[in-house]
């Protein structure tokens, strides 16, 4: 079976064919994902992402018959549609600080972290938040509303005309979610917001065929089944909870770099850390922590040259230059820290891409620590491509690690929404802790250094 999964990314939106026979990826078309920062606020330009999935999928049917359609989107982000499935409002950037004005009076109404895992976060990150802004501000453009959906499913609306929400993007630092019990938070009740919460359905629910209209503008069949979609980090988490037996780690990478530990040793999450409670496709709370970790590297790496030696790494593990946290503020485990370069005089390309690199490694080291993390350690997404990463998570850990051989393990995850069996994982290349001392030196001076 052939699956065209819809991967909108806060960077990156793709769609790429997945073949379920052999887990791969076969064809891929992406675009940037940029925002509209105009009246009546930045949003994201759901239009241009419409026309680009059209044609994407249009274009890829023809190189192979789609026979399903999966969808998986970034988090911290919803839509408000009215009767006709229309926006009411357009649909907010995360990134944007509005939200922040309304802090105190939305403080006073949003659940503790003990009812949802969600942890406060700035701007948009909380979407709970985002719903209080936009009906405080926007009275009259609310209340046009007739449906509140999280993001995979607004797109979900779009190709097949079917209303629903999912426990995954529900789950992702919302507000909106009680884990523990499986149903709305308390937040949803106390701001009236019930009625407009479209129905929740599973990850796996194959909400109905393509819209007639949908299978003329792009050759498909018009019997192309649609599933519902999922959150993108609980999509790369997914092949695992299927297939291996924990304890185990995932670490998704995209803009964000977001660990997650089934299994793992029981330990009190922080809040003031960013760490929280997803919840998995099963349905099931996971142990997570996160931070910005792609957007810091494409910061960081900016018109940089990423070509590195191993005298470089030498020199760098010798020298214990040091790249301290936090790059990206306001969210991760060191959310009011600035960065701080140590020992960095007169860095060599090589060895400032090699510093990065041990850097975002030590963040998600810290990270799995965080969240009880334990066993082994698959790395998807981007970063499973760079080797210092790796080593050096692996070595800040003590346990090994597993580069995903998929260039995105998103688009797999959501493809095997339409699958009714238990994947064969392909492993990818394992990374053993460094036998090197000056690797373990190195992660405990930066963590000395990071956490003093």
């Amino acid at each position: 079976m052939i699956v065209a999964v819809i991967d909108i990314g806060k960077t990156n939106a793709k769609v790429a064919l997945v073949d379920l026979a052999t887990l791969s990826e076969i064809a891929l078309r992406r675009i940037a994902n940029t925002p509209v920062r105009q009246a009546p606020y930045p949003h994201h330009d759901v239009e241009a992402l419409w026309t680009f999935i059209l044609d994407s999928l249009s274009d890829l049917n023809r190189e192979r018959r789609i026979d399903a359609i999966s969808i998986t989107t970034h988090g911290a982000t919803g839509a408000l549609v009215d009767a006709a499935g229309e926006l009411a409002l357009p649909v907010l950037d995360y990134e944007f600080d509005g939200p922040d004005e309304l802090a105190a009076g939305y403080d006073a109404v949003r659940p503790p972290f003990a009812e949802t895992g969600t942890p406060r976060l700035p701007i948009g990150l909380n979407l709970g938040a985002q719903f209080f802004w936009l009906e405080k501000r926007f009275p009259a453009q609310f209340a046009k509303a007739a449906a509140m959906l999280t993001y995979p499913q607004y797109w979900a609306l779009r190709l097949t005309g079917v209303a629903a929400n999912e426990v995954t993007s529900l789950g992702c630092h919302t507000d909106l979610w009680n884990p523990w019990t499986s149903d709305y938070s308390s937040l949803v009740d106390r701001m009236g917001w019930r009625l407009l919460m479209a129905p929740v359905r599973p990850a796996k629910d194959r909400l109905g065929s393509i819209l007639p209209a949908i299978a003329r503008q792009t050759g498909l069949d018009p019997a192309t089944p649609m599933f519902c979609g999922l959150h993108d980090s609980n999509a790369s988490l997914l092949p695992h909870l299927l297939a291996d037996r924990p304890p185990f780690s995932v670490v998704s990478t995209g803009t964000w770099v977001v660990s997650m530990a089934v299994g793992g040793r029981k330990v009190e999450l922080d809040a003031a850390r960013d760490t929280l409670v997803n919840v998995n496709a099963l349905g099931d709370p996971v142990p997570s922590a996160r931070f910005m970790g792609g957007r810091e590297f494409s910061l960081l790496t900016d018109g940089q040259p990423q070509e590195w030696s191993e005298a470089d790494v030498a020199a760098v593990l010798a020298r214990q230059v040091l790249l301290l946290p936090s790059t990206q503020q306001g969210s991760g485990p060191f959310p009011h820290r600035d960065a701080q370069w140590v020992n960095a005089e007169n860095l060599s390309p090589g060895r400032r891409f090699a510093t990065i690199s041990f850097y975002l490694a030590l963040m998600t080291a810290t990270c799995l620590e965080l969240i009880g993390g334990n066993g082994t350690t698959t790395v998807e997404g981007p970063f499973a491509q760079n080797q210092l990463f790796n080593r050096m998570l692996a070595a800040a850990t003590g346990r090994p690690v597993v580069a995903s051989e998929t260039s995105t393990g998103t688009s797999i995850g959501a493809a095997l929404l339409a699958s009714d069996g238990v994947p064969a994982m392909s492993k990818g290349k394992r990374t053993e802790p460094p036998a090197d001392p000056a690797w373990q030196a190195y992660g405990q001076a930066w963590r000395k250094v990071a956490t003093a």
